[in-house]
């Protein structure tokens, strides 16, 4: 294979210094342009007397019109940057759902209710204990009813069983915690990576709390675990440009369905890219 085919790493890494830096100069103009413009005007104010004071004042008495149209620029200047800048996002609260203690599922419990599923050839198990051992679950990692069942009953109904355990008492714990009503939540992200149904997920939310019918709602999935860091970002790109000048209250909610993952559910994987331990996390944060 030629060395031209392969990528220029070192080139990606300097143009990405590259775009940090215009950001951080993009980002920054406004102060970047006044340093020097006060220290300017700090040397040359630094060189009068009391008497040029007075007679500055003698001539502005006799320019009103210069001094408002100076006056009002500024306050025109000044109200621009303000409204301008981005508006600051808060972290509220924020509620993790803790199953009950009988959906307890040690890593013995694991691997026994894999080999009993009978999907998996004996190379199989053995990835999959490699993988337990070294991915930092521990042994008291929470799964579903439906997967710690004997025999195990991986379906749509239990998956939304599931899905609506895990986001309806996150949710509950939330408001409670915080004493917002859900008429006062004017946006709504939902993520979840595995588990997608019709209707979708922010809607079984938007209907269960009867939320406000303006509300803003996106429903999130396919995209992994770094979903999660999407959706916050997509949270505060809307607080500060879509809703400028308003206040909203703005709830998230992550989590991940492991009926659709591989494991002692019974599903058949074959390949070791879909053997990889599914980590459930789910929690709201209310912004």
């Amino acid at each position: 294979m030629k060395e031209d085919n392969l990528p220029n790493f070192l080139l990606s890494v300097r143009l990405k210094y590259v775009k940090l830096g215009y950001h951080y100069l993009i980002s920054n103009a406004m102060y970047l342009m006044l340093v020097p413009i006060l220290c300017i005007a700090s040397a040359h104010l630094s060189t009068l007397k009391l008497l040029d004071f007075v007679q500055l004042w003698q001539q502005l008495k006799f320019n009103l019109a210069s001094v408002t149209l100076c006056l009002g620029l500024l306050i025109f200047l000044a109200t621009l940057y303000f409204t301008s800048c981005p508006r600051k996002v808060f972290l509220v609260d924020f509620a993790c759902y803790e199953p009950e203690p009988e959906r307890i599922c040690t890593r013995e419990i694991f691997m026994e209710r894999s080999a009993f599923a009978g999907s998996f050839t004996g190379e199989n198990l053995a990835f999959q204990k490699k993988i337990l051992e070294r991915s930092g679950l521990g042994q008291k990692t929470y799964l579903p009813e439906a997967v710690i069942r004997v025999p195990p009953n991986p379906c749509m109904a239990e998956a939304r069983k599931e899905a609506e355990a895990v986001m309806f008492g996150a949710i509950d714990e939330l408001l409670e915690k915080t004493g917002v009503k859900a008429k006062d939540i004017g946006i709504l992200v939902v993520n979840c990576s595995l588990f997608n149904p019709t209707p979708s997920l922010s809607a079984i939310v938007v209907n269960r709390y009867k939320l406000r019918g303006n509300i803003l709602s996106y429903n999130l999935g396919g995209m992994g675990c770094s979903a999660g860091l999407i959706s916050i970002d997509l949270a505060k790109q809307l607080l500060q440009v879509v809703l400028r000048g308003k206040w909203f209250r703005f709830l998230v909610k992550e989590g991940e369905g492991l009926l659709g993952s591989p494991g002692p559910s019974g599903r058949r994987a074959s390949s070791r890219a879909s053997l990889l331990a599914t980590a459930s996390s789910a929690g709201p944060s209310l912004r």
